[in-house]
This record gives C-alpha cells, sequence and structure tokens, in this order.
C-alpha cells in the first residue's frame, strides 16, 4: 500500500426522489503528518471508526457527543479516515457510515478466543497503523517480554521473504508478529517456519477453512493461490541464546483491486463470515503449542502433519537457486526441514533454500 501525496476528491451523487437528499463519497489521501500529530490523528481515528464501524448511519451531532467534539471537528476528523483506504459515506439528514461494516481488532475478543489456559501466556499488542509487525518486535529484543505479539490493523511497509512488500490494507486482514526466545543459536530453528506453517493450517481448519496446503518453505495455498506468507527473522549469536520474530500475514478479506504480482486468495472466499478476532486467538493459540512443542522436539514432530499438507508433493517442480535451477520430483522434506527433490537417475537432494514452482520456465 502506498501512502503520498495524491489529490483529494468529494463527489455529491444526487439521489431520487427527495429534493435535497444528496450523497458524499468522501476519498482523500494525504500526505504523511508529523509523529505528534500522527498519534492524535490514529487515536481520533480509532475512536471515530468504533463507532462507525456496525456500517450504520450516525449523525454528526451524536459523534460529536461520544467524541466529546463539536459536528465540526466529527467532519474534519473523518477526513482522516479516507487515508487508510476507508470510503465514508455522507448523506443529509441521517449522518455519517462507512460503506461496509469493519472489525476492528480487540484485545479483549482475541484473548477470549484463546483457550483459558492460555489467556495471558502471551503480552499482545494491537496497534492502529505500523510500519511493519515485526520490524517493531525486532526493535525491542532485550528489552520486551518473551512471547510478545504485535497485530496491527494497517501495515505502511510490511515484508515478505526476499525484501518483497506485503500488501497490507487496512482491516482488511491479519498482520501478526510472535517474539520468542530460544536457549540455542539460529542452527536449532531448521524447519521452524515449517512447523508455523503447520500452525496456521490447524488454525484455519478450526474457523472452517478447508483444504489448504502448505508450500515450501513458507506459503499456505488454496486452490494453488497464496492465501497466507510467513517471515523468519533471528537475532542472536550462533552459538546461542537467539530471539527469533515469527511474521504472519494471512488474507481475510483482500479488496479485489489489490495490486498483487501473483495469484491470491483470501479467508473469506472459504468463510465468508469469519471473525478476525476468533481467527486472530485461534492463530496465537496453535502457534503458542507449536512453538513450545519445537522447543523440546523441533521439527520433527510436526514434519509428517506437514508432509500431508504439502502442496508439491510427488509433482514436477522446479527450484530456482541463485545462480542455478534444479527441476525433479517434490519428495517431501527431512527432518530439519529441507526439501528432498528427486532427479531423473533416481538421486535425491537436500536444499536448504530456494524458491519453488511448478512452472517450468
Amino acid at each position: 500500500m502506498k501512502v503520498g501525496h495524491c489529490q483529494a476528491s468529494i463527489t455529491k451523487t444526487p439521489v431520487v426522489p427527495r429534493q435535497g437528499f444528496f450523497l458524499l463519497r468522501c476519498r482523500f489521501f494525504v500526505s504523511l503528518p508529523g509523529i505528534d500529530t500522527l498519534s492524535r490523528i490514529m487515536t481520533a481515528a480509532r475512536t471515530l471508526l468504533s463507532l462507525l464501524a456496525d456500517g450504520h448511519f450516525h449523525s454528526g451531532e451524536a459523534l460529536g457527543r461520544a467524541l466529546g467534539v463539536s459536528r465540526a471537528a466529527v467532519w474534519k476528523a473523518l477526513q482522516d479516515l479516507p487515508r487508510y483506504g476507508i470510503t465514508v459515506d455522507a448523506v443529509h439528514g441521517r449522518g455519517y457510515r462507512l460503506r461496509s461494516a469493519i472489525e476492528l481488532l480487540d484485545k479483549n475478543a482475541i484473548e477470549s478466543a484463546m483457550a483459558p489456559p492460555l489467556r495471558g501466556c502471551l503480552a499482545l499488542e494491537v496497534l492502529f497503523e505500523v510500519d511493519s509487525t515485526n520490524r517493531r518486535l525486532l526493535s525491542q529484543v532485550g528489552t520486551t517480554a518473551h512471547g510478545a505479539v504485535c497485530l496491527a490493523e494497517m501495515q505502511t511497509a510490511g515484508r515478505g521473504r526476499r525484501g518483497r512488500v506485503w500488501v497490507s490494507p487496512f482491516g482488511s486482514n491479519l498482520y501478526c508478529s510472535l517474539l520468542w526466545r530460544f536457549n540455542e543459536g539460529p542452527a536449532r530453528l531448521a524447519g521452524l517456519s515449517l512447523a508455523v506453517g503447520v500452525a496456521t493450517v490447524r488454525a484455519l481448519a478450526r474457523v472452517g477453512a478447508v483444504g489448504v496446503q502448505v508450500k515450501w518453505p513458507n506459503d499456505l495455498l488454496w486452490n494453488g493461490r497464496k492465501l497466507a506468507g510467513i517471515l523468519l527473522e533471528v537475532v542472536g549469536e550462533s552459538n546461542g541464546p537467539c530471539h527469533v520474530v515469527v511474521g504472519l500475514g494471512i488474507n481475510v478479506g483482500m479488496p479485489a483491486d489489490a495490486e498483487i504480482d501473483q495469484p491470491w486468495a483470501d479467508l473469506r472466499q472459504l468463510v465468508p463470515e469469519v471473525s478476525r478476532n476468533q481467527l486472530a486467538g485461534m492463530v496465537l493459540e496453535e502457534l503458542l503449542r507449536v512453538m513450545q512443542s519445537f522447543e523440546t522436539d523441533g521439527f520433527d514432530a510436526v514434519r509428517e502433519e506437514w508432509m500431508g499438507y504439502d502442496a508439491f508433493a510427488g509433482r514436477r517442480v522446479t527450484l530456482y537457486l541463485p545462480n542455478s535451477r534444479v527441476v525433479g520430483i517434490a519428495r517431501g522434506v527431512d527432518q530439519s526441514g529441507h526439501l528432498l527433490v528427486e532427479h531423473e537417475d533416481g538421486l535425491v537432494q537436500r536444499f536448504a533454500s530456494g524458491e519453488v514452482s511448478l512452472r517450468g520456465d
């Protein structure tokens, strides 16, 4: 998502048959303000959004009373919402409403979706906007608690693997990062991204999403299209201890006009009424279970389950390496999560990294 200087526009569309009754469809794009101003805008916008989230009309007077400000101040605050890609309808005599209802992330609702024994095991932070949830936690390594979680409504600089952009529109998907401390060094983390994939498939199945598969090493697919992605970033000494930030992005209700350079799917195609808060709670619960298991048993504890979800098992694949490519039959992964590729002569080779594809071009 790009945020920068664009022209603001307001259109007035006549509505028949009542004379003097019109609909304002407002879209504003503004440059980013200073940090203090941005903080005030975000606070006001979040409060206003919580009032408008139901998608019903609310009068300027009622909104003003709830916010403790004038109707003019309400109008000004409304102009800040479309910078998040939110469309506001203003109808004379009826008030303001969001074009469609929105479920905002809520810490209490997320924790309530988790099993009672696990509530409170993670330190949740829910943000309105952040550059990157991963970057947020990386900046706190050494100063924040083991098991810290950052969720955000929107990322302005979301990242995927190999520096790719992760499209992160406001209130549409799930952007989540978890900080975890391991006593051993990074070498001990082999297969962790695959284990996180298993945890995510489990959580998705619990909200009713069936048929989700994994693509080595860190994608989740539905009908061959990308549904979710995982990004692990590690900080620490080679011999340990180390901290890993597990970043997870799940497409929940991606806008149809999102600029994504590959086939994609979103969860509402599978489960139209899915709750983001319920999903977040179940994802965190399954992540917590897998991370605790990984500490003692490593990837081998979930290897067979991962193999059962493998989208490319037994299929002819092309593995792209920095300076070459390998073509063969995908034979799953070993105990360390390395991809196994069988060559024409029957030799099976292991690979720790690369980009795997069904395309041979």
